[in-house]
């Protein structure tokens, strides 16, 4: 950010009109910086604040002098004290960084703040940003948009002013205007404003949607390197929205993302190997994905690089691994996840055999309306594993298993109802017909006499 603001000011016309400037200027952008030191050097000490900057940027850029943001700094303050208003941004930016100087967000929004209010846009912007991220400045929305809208209005669109109205900070909620705004900042080039106005037209927020439109503008940003875009690019061809299904150009901007550590193009380009989809079928590169972004914290990665483990593709099977990957994934409420590390326990499959944690685990899938994880607490229940037999909470976990399409369980369920009394059953059944999937799971409110007749 500082070395973009830096160029940009120092690409400001001068309005230095003493002997001296203009060749030192000229040696300046010849590389010269001898003889531009030369020229603005009595120019500064004599008290010409638009030299002074010059010094400041050869300190700061180590051109003709050794690189000192000391001195830099005590430049950029003898301008910036004159009222200059590119030497108050630098001078702001330096306190904002703490380079050359302590650093003080206070002291970086009182210096843009300076600027701004002479009418520089840039500074307008900077001093938003103060305002919109408490830097310095206690944290006020209507401010930052204040400042925000002032810059521009002059011409300086930053895709914030689109954001706010966006999330209605600091203005009421508008997706029509964070819309409107998001496309002057696109049209200057801001990649994240031509990624959002891509997500406004895929979305249809704001305006129509337009998958046509959407993956023009993801496309903008794409090319400048905006990771997100180029997921969203790869999204657009893998799923053909805008833009004729081609998995070979989807594969292409999901590499381009991953490459930048965007977790989500990391999972989707493993995808990618793994069904060979744009790409040759290998399932070494997808585990190589599949680990990145696991590592990242992607639950469904995590998931996936626990399966390739559990079966040995891509990767040597590793049982133990397999658990640990299914344990990061089930810890996040990863449904799948949580069942087959409740499989793994059960069985004994790279750790030690423990029936607790096995139920513990299929509590928290079926919870969630798993089936299965519903079914193998009915035989839990059934066969007396870790918890107490109970054949009413086996009919019940097997009967809402069965509700749900799994024959094991609806086979299951026919073989122990002859074993329940009619009381029995009744309970199970009033209590499978309560339940609701992500409510704690029912247990058996009533005890029945040991000499109670079975059904028949």
């Amino acid at each position: 950010m500082k070395g973009y603001v830096f160029a940009l000011l120092l690409a400001m016309p001068s309005m230095a009109c003493f002997a001296g400037f203009d060749e030192g200027t000229v040696a300046y952008e010849a590389k010269d910086y001898q003889t531009a030191l030369k020229e603005f050097l009595p120019l500064a000490n004599d008290g010409d604040a638009e030299s002074q900057v010059k010094i400041g940027s050869m300190y700061d850029n180590g051109e003709g002098v050794v690189q000192d943001d000391s001195k830099a700094a005590d430049w950029y303050r003898k301008a910036a004290e004159q009222g200059l208003p590119k030497a108050q941004i630098l001078l702001g930016i330096m306190y904002q960084t703490g380079i050359g100087v302590t650093k003080s967000d206070s002291r970086a929004a009182d210096w843009y703040r300076k600027a701004a209010e002479q009418g520089d846009a840039l500074a307008q912007l900077m001093l938003g940003s103060s305002y919109y991220n408490g830097w310095g400045v206690t944290q006020d929305y209507s401010k930052a948009f204040q400042w925000y809208r002032k810059a521009a209005e002059q011409g300086s669109v930053d895709v914030q002013l689109g954001d706010m109205y966006y999330n209605g900070q600091g203005v009421s909620r508008s997706y029509p205007q964070a819309a409107n705004w998001y496309h002057k900042a696109a049209e200057q080039g801001d990649a994240d404003a031509q990624f959002n106005l891509g997500l406004m037209y895929h979305h249809g927020e704001g305006v129509a949607q337009d998958y046509t439109q959407a993956t023009n503008w993801y496309r903008k940003a794409a090319e400048q390197g905006n990771a997100d875009a180029q997921f969203n690019l790869g999204l657009m061809y893998y799923h053909g929205e805008g833009v004729a299904q081609d998995y070979t150009q989807a594969t292409n901007w999901y590499r381009k993302a991953a490459e930048q550590g965007n977790a989500d193009a990391q999972f989707n380009l493993g995808l990618m190997y793994y069904h060979g989809e744009g790409v040759a079928q290998d399932y070494t590169q997808a585990a190589n994905w599949y680990r990145k972004a696991a590592e990242q914290g992607n639950i469904g990665s995590q998931y996936i690089l626990g399966l390739l483990f559990y079966n040995g593709d891509g990767v040597v099977q590793d049982h133990s691994e397999a658990a640990k990957w299914f344990r990061k994934a089930a810890e996040k409420g990863y449904v799948d996840a949580q069942y087959d590390l409740g499989l793994i326990y059960y069985n004994g499959e790279g750790v030690t055999q423990d029936y607790r944690l096995a139920f513990e685990w299929y509590c928290k899938a079926a919870t969630q309306g798993r089936s299965d994880a519903l079914n193998n607490l009915g035989v839990m229940y059934k066969t007396g594993k870790w918890v107490e037999k109970n054949l009413v909470l086996a009919h019940m976990f097997y009967n809402l298993a069965a509700i749900n399409g799994d024959e094991t369980a609806k086979d299951n369920r026919d073989r122990v109802t002859p074993q329940l009394t009619t009381a029995q059953l009744n309970e199970a059944q009033e209590l499978a017909s309560k339940w609701v999937k992500g409510q704690p799971l029912p247990t058996v409110t009533k005890t029945y006499p040991s000499s109670s007749k079975k059904r028949k």
